[in-house]
């Protein structure tokens, strides 16, 4: 959208009467050209600074993507637009989003890795066309992932930490070539988004456990004692579960401790797949994990809980060898404002929990409370 203040600006000097006496002159001169391309240039700095904000001022990663997404489409208006980008710097894993008109498609892109393209954009950090690219690369394999969606240019987004990620940029709907205007747009756009991607992913990493993606131990009892001064205040039901890996020093010794880390991970992704969006699974330390569950009560716990040991215990851990089948053993603890509990004491409860189900048998859930069933558990009477 045009600037107000740019335009006035422009008319009131076009509205001189020396400029309108000269104005043949001017135009001649390519004088009136120049001052409509500096005022579009203008329009466009303040309306990529205003963007620039906004993307700054969304929270996940998705968001940032869809608002670069509406103003790239806003701007120049591409068939395609392709999103490549880690969620993890550590990890070579990436994830694909793909927009037609602004509205997210699945675009057949071979890619697993951006890695072969880290060193030749640490070197060449600009927008580049396609064709080019694939020949200064010189990688087929890398480039022939990319041509399902007959990308024309390429943007890459760097920051401190390297690569994070690759916009692939169609041809337009219109037919017309991309200027060397709208190249520079998207280069100064970038560094918005990376300098934003830059934000989120040291959250990310000051609150997430590196190996497993998890949140960590700190962030975990963060959200425990804000759901447990939420609970007295509320009154409403909430729970932890608490759960081990049976027998993982095993994994370890008999396998190697890479097996072991590949072992987390699995059970790490199972717990994100078994739980709600506003749940918060946690790796506790070692091969202990926790699960935060705001308004859920004891019995629904418990459901949760067993989803996740059936889950875990049929689940499948890739490795070059056959690994044994994973289990755990969990324990869960409840909580309102009907007894005044701290964080610590929820855990220590959850734990006991645990260790009754470690101690008789494994691979099963135990609730921590003051009735019989419990009783006769902690006193060894049910197995």
């Amino acid at each position: 959208m045009p600037d107000k203040k740019v335009n006035d600006d422009e008319e009131e000097f076009l509205a001189s009467p020396v400029v309108k006496a000269n104005l043949p002159l001017l135009e001649r001169t390519g004088v009136i050209s120049y001052i409509d391309s500096l005022t579009r240039n203008i329009t466009n700095y303040k309306n990529l600074l205003t963007k620039g904000l906004e993307i700054f001022n969304h929270s996940t990663i998705d968001e940032i993507i869809e608002a670069t997404v509406l103003q790239i489409s806003d701007h120049s208006q591409p068939s395609l637009t392709a999103f490549l980008w880690k969620p993890n710097q550590n990890k070579e894993t990436i994830i694909i989003k793909a927009y037609r008109d602004k509205k997210q498609v699945d675009v057949p892109l071979a890619v697993d890795t951006i890695a072969p393209f880290e060193q030749f954009f640490r070197q060449y950090p600009s927008p580049i066309n396609f064709d080019l690219l694939s020949y200064m690369i010189k990688n087929d394999t890398a480039i022939a992932g990319f041509r399902p969606i007959q990308p024309v240019i390429v943007v890459p987004i760097l920051g401190q930490m390297g690569l994070y990620g690759i916009v692939l940029i169609s041809s337009k709907i219109s037919g017309n070539e991309y200027t060397q205007e709208e190249l520079l747009y998207f280069q100064q756009l970038m560094s918005f988004v990376s300098q934003a991607m830059k934000n989120l992913l040291h959250y990310e990493h000051s609150v997430r456990d590196v190996k497993t993606g998890l949140y960590n131990h700190g962030f975990f009892m963060t959200r425990l004692n804000e759901e447990v001064a939420r609970a007295k205040r509320a009154g409403y039901d909430s729970s932890v579960i608490v759960m081990d890996v049976d027998k993982f020093k095993n994994f370890n010794d008999t396998y190697g401790h890479l097996a072991g880390d590949q072992v987390l991970e699995s059970i790490a992704l199972a717990i994100k797949q078994s739980v709600r969006a506003e749940d918060i699974p946690s790796r506790f330390g070692g091969e202990e994990f926790t699960v935060l569950l705001p308004c859920m009560d004891r019995s629904s716990a418990r459901i949760v809980a067993e989803r996740l040991r059936n889950t875990i215990s049929v689940m499948t851990v890739p490795w070059e060898k056959p690994l044994p089948q994973v289990t755990i053993s969990l324990g869960v603890c409840t909580f309102d404002n009907a007894v005044d509990i701290e964080a610590n004491e929820i855990i220590r409860r959850a734990d006991e929990a645990l260790y009754l189900s470690k101690q008789y048998g494994r691979n099963r859930t135990t609730i921590w409370g003051s009735g019989l069933m419990f009783k006769m558990i902690k006193k060894g009477y049910v197995q």
